[in-house]
């Protein structure tokens, strides 16, 4: 019996994100015909690189890691000759008014200062604990089961500063996903922790690029320019007889498939007239975060710091750009988040003497402000206000691939793009002709 015809499948994407691109990159790969259409007049979404004054500043992801799906755009793109790799991989936490070196080695768990022998002892017992619930918060599942100890001066700020988030906010289920899925694996946390420290951490490294992170989405919109669309503002979805209708200010582009890679709001507005439960995604909380970029001249190597919760200091985190990637002295300064949002509404010069205030104290280091920026809506928070997404029903050919949906971060992002392209690939595969 001869097989049956597929006609051409056509997806759209919504944004040109690392995500939204990283999409258009593997559906190429897959002969699967797409179109990206962006509102923005340049590509990266989260991802913004520049230069002020000079020197090169990063106002979304510091670093990334260089990872399987990162290296497979990197050699795709030919971009090797403009990565660097960063330098000292150590890591920090501001407690009890000094700079305490995080432990991601046997060698350094014996020798941190961040935990007591009780405290470290603490840590080994983890294999006897519950496993995980869902429904508890991060702080009582980190608590509960390495201590309060090491969660306090540890684990705390480390996992609250990625987020710029409070662990005790934030259900396992929203935020913890991965660990549920590795304790499920393994048995327990202790034994992927202590795989991982065994290996010296993380087998990829972290990396950038000469002229910043935003050269990874810029590569890929240059390589597929003919069917990425800047400055094309989606004005609504609408559905047709065989897929959907796309409209913009100067033009239509029907497409059978929908990749929303855009922010909650901006989602919840193009799926208002698709579906009765879009509004749930306007009820996701984010952390308003504040950028400061400073400038001075520091002897210090490493990734840079999280502050322990209790400090006293508005300050979150600090990334070492200086050291990580020799950026001239540049060193990035977050503030607000979900422990202070209404600093985010302080002035730049408030925002950028508190910043480089708290920064010398630290740092023992005279710093100059060089940029103050906001994240109106900077980091997913995975708080409670996630059970929205529950409400949420997509019409078939509708996807949402976003940070809010699944993990954030840029391997990640490409990680489930990579996924998307292949799961549309097979459904293409099996599309009848007849739906012309």
């Amino acid at each position: 019996m001869p097989e049956r015809p597929v006609r051409p499948m056509t997806v759209g994407i919504v944004g040109a994100g690392i995500t939204g691109l990283a999409l258009a990159h593997h559906l190429e790969k897959a002969d699967i015909e797409y179109v990206v259409l962006e509102a923005d007049s340049e590509p990266g979404g989260v991802i913004r690189s520049d230069r002020v004054d000079g020197h090169l500043l990063e106002w979304g992801p510091q670093r990334l890691r260089r990872t399987e799906p990162v290296d497979e755009l990197i050699t795709d793109l030919g971009m090797d000759d403009e990565v660097i790799e960063a330098g000292e991989t150590k890591l920090f936490v501001y407690a009890n008014g000094k700079l305490r070196r995080a432990p991601f080695s046997i060698e350094e768990f014996g020798k941190t200062d961040l935990l007591s022998w009780r405290g470290k002892l603490d840590v080994l017992k983890e294999p006897q604990t519950d496993p995980a619930d869902p429904d508890e918060t991060a702080a009582e599942l980190f608590t509960r089961k390495f201590g309060e100890e090491a969660y306090r001066n540890l684990i705390g700020p480390l996992f609250g500063g990625i987020y710029g988030s409070e662990p005790e906010q934030m259900p396992v289920k929203h935020a913890l996903s991965g660990v549920l899925l590795m304790e499920q694996k393994y048995g327990d946390l202790l034994t992927p922790v202590l795989k991982r420290a065994m290996a010296g951490g993380t087998s990829a490294p972290a990396i950038s690029f000469e002229e910043g992170i935003q050269r990874l989405p810029e590569a890929l919109s240059d390589a597929h320019a003919e069917n990425v669309h800047l400055e094309t503002a989606i004005s609504e979805i609408r559905q047709s007889d065989d897929g959907y209708v796309l409209e913009t200010d100067g033009a239509e582009f029907a497409v059978d498939d929908v990749v929303l890679t855009t922010a909650a709001e901006a989602s919840a507005d193009l799926l208002e007239n698709l579906t009765d439960s879009a509004e749930s995604l306007t009820e996701l909380n984010y952390n308003p975060l504040a950028l400061v970029h400073l400038r001075a001249d520091c002897d210090r190597e490493g990734f840079g710091y999280q502050v322990r919760h209790d400090e006293g200091l508005e300050t979150l985190g600090v990334s070492w750009n200086a050291s990580m990637f020799d950026r001239d002295g540049v060193y990035t300064v977050f503030l607000g988040g979900m422990k202070n949002p209404k600093l985010v509404e302080e002035s730049d010069q408030t925002l950028g003497e508190t910043a480089r205030t708290e920064f010398n104290d630290v740092m023992d280091a005279d710093a100059d402000v060089v940029s103050v920026a906001r994240l109106g809506r900077g980091f997913p928070a995975y708080d409670a206000s996630w059970n929205a997404l529950d409400r949420l029903e997509t019409p078939d050919g509708i996807h949402l691939a976003t940070n809010y949906t699944a993990r954030m971060g840029v391997p990640s992002r490409i990680r489930e793009a990579k996924g998307l392209a292949t799961t549309l690939a097979e459904s293409h595969a099996t599309r009848p002709a007849d739906r012309e």
